[in-house]
């Protein structure tokens, strides 16, 4: 397996306090943007309040290949992680095989049914079907064995060697189902500033039926323009006022329009119990449909922005999280 499950570089930024490091590659700092923003003087957070100009993080770049070919020949990075950073760039994702064994993953699982048992979790409607639980949000704060999976430092090297940036992990959905839930780019409900400075993890509790509602993908979506709010019509009023309705009957067919005229293939994650797919905020991505509603899909995802950014619902035009 790849070196860097077992060692990643703690470099050293010369960046100061004072000097933006967005768009570089820092992965052991926070981001420090080249426009400060002061969010005591925004009252509606949609990206059209924020500075437009900030650079993107640094495998968005168009010179993505060369930086890190650079970073591959100096020895910062070594040849495997330089793969990863490739397949990053191009392809807005990447696959880890079995990151995680099958005897962790059954130990955490256990403990989250059990904590459903004990009523600590009361997690969504269960499926009429099947009668497995819905899904929860935030397990971690319940279950000490998710949170563990959500740190673990294997995942977040990688995913900071990613952004370029120090991550830190902001949220868990833990599911026994699949969720059906059309397409969609995680940048309108967990946005940034500066923007795409998010990933996401999608890791496999139990090896993946094709039809459990497979979790379904657009390889170099991510390199489409952002759609959210404003692209998509949607007024903060409108959101106030209907909640998700103006979401499901603009931004989604809106969306659909987009994945045909790009002509975007879809893939479809049959994972091993396991693996572990990573993504990034603007790629496209759902929930299949379920074939057969009588199977599970036991999953977790988790999501990481990098210390240093403003975090905000763009959708619902309200403030996240602050890292400092």
């Amino acid at each position: 397996m790849f070196k860097l499950f077992n060692r990643f570089k703690s470099l050293k930024s010369n960046t100061s306090n004072s000097k933006s490091n967005s768009g570089t590659f820092h992965p052991d700092t926070p981001v420090i943007p080249q426009n400060s923003v002061d969010i005591q003087n925004i009252s509606v957070f949609r990206r059209e309040n924020f500075p437009q100009n900030e650079p993107t993080p640094w495998l968005d770049r168009p010179d993505a290949a060369e930086l890190v070919k650079k970073l591959v020949a100096n020895k910062t990075l070594s040849p495997e992680e330089g793969e990863l950073c490739y397949k990053w760039s191009e392809n807005g994702y990447v696959i880890i095989p079995g990151l995680f064994d099958r005897a962790t993953l059954d130990s955490a699982w256990t403990e989250y049914e059990r904590a459903i048992a004990d009523g600590k979790i009361k997690p969504e409607e269960a499926c009429v079907v099947n009668g497995l639980p819905g899904r929860n949000l935030n397990t971690h704060f319940q279950v000490k064995q998710i949170e563990q999976l959500l740190r673990d430092r294997r995942m977040t090297n990688i995913i900071s060697m990613l952004l370029g940036a120090k991550c830190l992990p902001f949220q868990t959905i833990t599911g026994h189902n699949g969720s059906q839930q059309l397409e969609h780019s995680d940048a309108i409900h967990m946005t940034t500033y500066p923007m795409d400075y998010l990933a996401a993890t999608w890791t496999t509790f139990e090896d993946i039926d094709p039809d459990s509602g497979p979790l379904v993908y657009y390889p170099k979506s991510h390199r489409i323009p952002h759609f959210l709010s404003q692209e998509a019509e949607i007024s903060t009023d409108e959101f106030e006022r209907g909640g998700y309705i103006p979401y499901h009957e603009k931004y989604e067919p809106q969306l659909q329009k987009i994945i045909k005229s790009h002509q975007l293939e879809p893939k479809y994650f049959h994972a091993k119990k396991g693996d572990v797919l990573i993504w990034h905020s603007n790629l496209i991505h759902g929930g299949s449909p379920r074939k057969n509603m009588q199977l599970s899909r036991n999953a977790l995802v988790c999501h990481y922005f990098a210390a240093g950014c403003i975090c905000y619902h763009d959708l619902a035009s309200s403030i996240s999280h602050v890292h400092s």
